[in-house]
């Protein structure tokens, strides 16, 4: 049985550039979800370590007035 698995790319101009209609309806975790990959595919590509998560040691200190 053939599978039903269908990709479809769309070429455009560059003067019609964030005209697009297909993002509108997703939310900032799919489109976030979607650069991963790109990110993921070209360190592939260059060949490169893929580090998986962002770090999470990075901390901000506020302190108070004198």
């Amino acid at each position: 049985m053939a599978s039903n698995n269908r990709q479809f790319v769309r070429k455009s101009a560059l003067a019609e550039q964030g005209k697009e209609d297909d993002l509108r309806n997703t939310t900032a975790e799919e489109r976030l979800k979607m650069m991963w990959q790109l990110a993921l595919d070209a360190w592939a590509m260059k060949g490169e370590k893929v580090e998986p998560r962002l770090p999470r040691h990075v901390v901000r200190v506020i302190r108070r007035g004198r």
